[in-house]
């Protein structure tokens, strides 16, 4: 179905690998767009419980393939962020399930943003992030000056950002851009320890609390109070919530099929 990209799902495991190991996994037209359809399929999905986002070869994603777009002219640059980049992070931010980044290696630019509106990202200590835009004149996209304020700070986001700082894997963790930072030999289990919990968690719950971390940013507090109680009355109602509620008045572990 896909040409650049690998789409796989395991026991309520979604994982969407970006396949052009070969440039790094650059994004060109249609990596772009089957990365729009992979999340879509992803989210409805009901099977899928959690998705894990990683690349092909040595690299995560090395951004916009600019060999794809030499001595291409672009009629609309915005048009190109809104048509090809912007679905990307919307899909992945509103998808109502935990995307995992799965960081093996380099993201740079567009492949940064894409790292960064993951909802945890787990490294090997060979990775590292660089908003690049700044080397070829550009300002960052597809959600990079949403994301990485709110992880670091405005200051230190100017810094990144203005001066392209390739940032290595255990700064990202001390700085608060990545979660967890592993060898490379370990990242496949780190990364499976995670995906096993969310499969078998109360997905409706981890849903909800997404939006409402989403909603946070650019709420009140009595907004977000509200947003709370409208919310627990669609997490109280879920069948997962009764099975919890059940589980622990009959000292047991839960069984929850994300309902």
């Amino acid at each position: 179905m896909f040409e650049h990209l690998l789409y796989d799902i395991s026991n309520s495991i979604c994982t969407i690998t970006l396949n052009r190991p070969e440039v790094y996994n650059a994004i060109n037209d249609k990596l772009s767009f089957e990365l729009q359809e992979a999340f879509r399929k992803a989210t409805a999905d009901e099977t899928v419980r959690v998705v894990a986002l990683t690349g092909a070869g040595k690299g995560f994603c090395s951004g916009q393939d600019l060999k794809s777009i030499a001595g291409v002219k672009i009629d609309s640059f915005a048009d190109n962020v809104r048509a090809r980049y912007n679905p990307i992070i919307l899909g992945m931010r509103n998808m109502p399930k935990p995307v995992i980044c799965k960081l093996n290696g380099v993201a740079a630019g567009a492949g940064c943003s894409l790292a960064l509106a993951c909802d945890l990202i787990i490294a090997s200590e060979e990775a590292s992030l660089a908003e690049i835009f700044i080397g070829i004149g550009l300002v960052m996209d597809s959600g990079s000056s949403y994301f990485l304020p709110r992880l670091v700070g405005s200051a230190r986001a100017f810094e990144l950002s203005t001066m392209g700082t390739k940032v290595p894997a255990r700064e990202a963790q001390a700085i608060g851009l990545v979660n967890k930072v592993v060898p490379a030999s370990e990242l496949d289990q780190a990364v499976a320890q995670y995906t096993a919990y969310y499969a078998a968690a109360p997905t409706k719950a981890v849903g909800l609390m997404k939006r409402l971390l989403n909603l946070s940013y650019q709420s009140s507090l009595d907004e977000m109070l509200e947003y709370e109680a409208l919310y627990q009355e669609l997490a109280g109602r879920s069948q997962d919530s009764q099975e919890g509620i059940q589980a622990f008045l009959e000292k047991r572990k839960p069984v929850f099929k994300g309902k």
